[in-house]
């Protein structure tokens, strides 16, 4: 399970929706172990990756030069941990891909992921629960104004 980040509902930096496929993947370690120092993140991602130390050093700082990560100094040695959650970065990468491929329109964003798709009965269930939930929400939230 992946541990919240400690500012969890805190406003996201806009450039975490800029984050690259390895980022994401430095930042996974991250999310599963909740820190981790660069020679840990290293052999994490060895087997698929085979990074050196110095380039997760230099990906690690820049990381935390935008906000995203941030190090206390245990032994000598930097221990990262994440200041955004998951979901988080989802939502925001979601928002911007939604924003530019799709001029923010979300159910065309649905449909195109729902397009050329074997969807189970399970799926489909599980989507018009959350569509139903959001129209509720969305309906109480209207009556609170």
């Amino acid at each position: 399970m992946r541990s919240p980040s400690p500012n969890a509902g805190a406003p996201v930096s806009d450039d975490v929706h800029q984050l690259t496929e390895l980022q994401i993947a430095l930042l996974r370690v991250l999310w599963d172990r909740g820190q981790a120092t660069v020679a840990e993140i290293c052999e994490v991602l060895r087997p698929e990756r085979g990074l050196a130390l110095t380039t997760v050093a230099t990906l690690m700082s820049r990381l935390e030069k935008r906000g995203v990560v941030t190090h206390d100094v245990r032994a000598r040695q930097y221990v990262y941990r994440a200041l955004v959650t998951e979901p988080e970065v989802q939502r925001s990468m979601v928002q911007e891909l939604t924003a530019q491929l799709f001029d923010g329109d979300v159910t065309a964003l649905v449909s195109h992921l729902l397009t050329g798709r074997e969807i189970s009965p399970g799926d489909v269930d599980r989507l018009k629960s959350l569509l139903d939930a959001h129209a509720r929400k969305t309906t109480r939230g209207s009556h609170d104004h």
